[in-house]
């Protein structure tokens, strides 16, 4: 379906986390080592990072495989953050959106992905589409299914939620209103990282108090790299990171 990465750490140059390691996403964007549904990330990709002193990110995204952007790869060797979120995509369906579809998607500090797909799409999100204020589905980015979650991540964080809980209730609402929805998410506001594991495989790599590396699959063989298990939350920081069982939905 998809790939996704965030880090939080010293500032390094983007090629060091995304394209320089050995299974690193530009390499997962046409070979993953884990993805369990699909084979290529050839469908767009994008790219959020933090610069020190402004809270907005940047963004650059394609709606092409990130193996054939040049432009990119001349990007990532100079741009430096310590706070990166990144994917590369496998849509579910055809589209027209391009690179909107593509994440990160963003909205004032926080960056987005989602890994994963809506059973029943759009269906089955119909009713929770229809409980959003019409100002916010009018300003939704794509038609996609991953958009209509972040927008629902946005409604809670808007309203006060720190991003576990935003994330957290979200899944939920979403696994009861579309049973077998595979829901990976992964949200950043450049100093925390907060991410599920619902029906994919997510990983973490930490070095207290020095960066933490949260990520769909390792980059590398390092045997530090820690599996996430199934149905968990996943919030962390450059000196902690905890996990936190995710109550299934009641029938």
């Amino acid at each position: 379906m998809c790939r996704h990465f965030a880090a939080l750490g010293p500032p390094v140059p983007l090629g060091e986390l995304l394209v320089k390691p050995a299974h690193g996403l530009y390499r997962q964007a046409w070979a993953p080592r884990h993805q369990r549904y699909g084979t290529v990330n050839a469908d767009g990709f994008g790219v959020g990072w933090y610069a020190e002193g402004d809270p907005a990110p940047a963004r650059y995204r394609r709606s092409g495989p990130m193996w054939a952007d040049a432009s990119f790869a001349d990007l990532a060797r100079v741009v430096r953050s310590g706070a990166v979120l990144a994917a590369v995509r496998d849509a579910t369906e055809a589209g027209a959106d391009g690179e909107a579809a593509a994440a990160p998607f963003a909205a004032g500090r926080w960056l987005f992905s989602h890994n994963g797909a809506l059973t029943g799409w759009p269906r089955t999100a119909a009713t929770l589409a229809g409980a959003l204020p019409a100002a916010e589905l009018l300003a939704l980015e794509a038609r996609c299914d991953s958009a209509l979650v972040w927008a629902l991540v946005l409604h809670r964080l808007r309203d006060g939620d720190e991003l576990g809980q935003a994330l957290a209730d979200t899944v939920v609402e979403l696994a009861e209103a579309a049973p077998g929805s595979r829901l990976n998410l992964l949200l950043t506001d450049g100093e925390t990282v907060a991410a599920t594991s619902w029906g994919d495989t997510l990983w973490y790599f930490a070095e207290p108090g020095r960066r933490t590396l949260v990520a769909s699959e390792p980059y590398d063989d390092d045997p530090h790299w820690r599996e996430v298990p199934d149905r968990t939350l996943l919030a962390a920081t450059r000196t902690d990171v905890l996990l936190t069982p995710l109550k299934e939905p009641t029938a």
